[in-house]
């Protein structure tokens, strides 16, 4: 989910109360064949009884904020599928909606066009402050977009919060399945596991992750430079979600007592960080 204006101002009850008005984008366009783009976005006007002249102006707004000014009076065929779902998400919003649908959005375009839809839905709620609810198995859009997300499993939801925290520190099995599919670090968990029964690896092996300012901060080095500890840096990773950066080490603590590699694990965690002991 991308929240909106509309959606962070109301609780849950007001939101059970009043009437949500929703538009719907579809996973394999649903434009009509035989109508041109104008009348593709114009179709949910007219059904709901609005005069010609408003018509002709919303059809305006909406070709200008998803980018198809030229293309008003072209067929659905002769468009590409980027541009097919930029005429679904205009025809999505004619009506003025409270929340935008999105129904596997992505799931039938290029990495580069989907890119640009993921972009164009972005600009879309900063603008008009609309809530936008996304349906996919692309972990990677969730990552990419959505402030929140909830994670369901035969039709029933597992897991729920905001992404940063799911993708960090997920806690169901079909959400570690999930988010493993774009993080390096479910395949060096099994590496390390691996090493560490076959006597390859020694010490104790922690995972620490950094959220926000933290991330460019030397805390492990300050942590550890007034002790007898040593540390090796076996996978490290810096990124951002929605312009939040965050990171992860995965570090090999040795060279002193395990009483002492305990006190730098609790020291790291007074700080701020979230540690996992990955290997004793």
């Amino acid at each position: 989910m991308i929240d909106g204006e509309d959606m962070t101002s109301l609780n849950a009850k007001q939101l059970q109360v009043k009437r949500r008005k929703i538009g719907m984008i579809f996973q394999h366009f649903n434009l009509l064949s035989s109508s041109t783009v104008a009348e593709n976005i114009a179709f949910p006007l007219k059904l709901a009884g609005t005069s010609q002249a408003e018509i002709s102006a919303r059809i305006k707004e909406l070709l200008e904020l998803v980018g198809l000014q030229e293309h008003a009076d072209k067929y659905p065929s002769q468009l590409s599928g980027g541009q097919k779902q930029r005429v679904g998400i205009a025809r999505a919003l004619a009506n003025h909606p409270d929340i935008l649908l999105c129904d596997e959005a992505t799931s039938a375009l290029d990495p580069q066009t989907t890119n640009a839809i993921l972009a164009l839905l972005l600009d879309i709620n900063r603008k008009l402050g609309i809530t936008i609810l996304l349906i996919t198995h692309e972990m990677q859009v969730i990552r990419a977009i959505c402030d929140r997300v909830a994670v369901m499993e035969k039709g029933l939801i597992v897991e729920t919060g905001k992404v940063l925290d799911v993708f960090l520190q997920p806690q169901h099995p079909v959400t570690k399945e999930f988010v493993g599919q774009v993080s390096d670090f479910a395949a060096s968990s099994t590496a390390i596991d691996s090493n560490t029964k076959q006597g390859i690896m020694a010490g104790t092996v922690i995972r620490i992750t950094y959220i926000g300012a933290k991330t460019y901060e030397p805390i492990l080095f300050e942590t550890v430079k007034s002790t007898n500890v040593t540390f090796a840096i076996l996978q490290g990773t810096i990124s951002s979600m929605k312009g939040v950066p965050y990171g992860q080490l995965v570090v090999q603590l040795s060279g002193a007592q395990h009483e002492e590699i305990a006190a730098v694990i609790a020291k790291l965690k007074q700080e701020g960080m979230d540690v996992e002991v990955m290997a004793p």
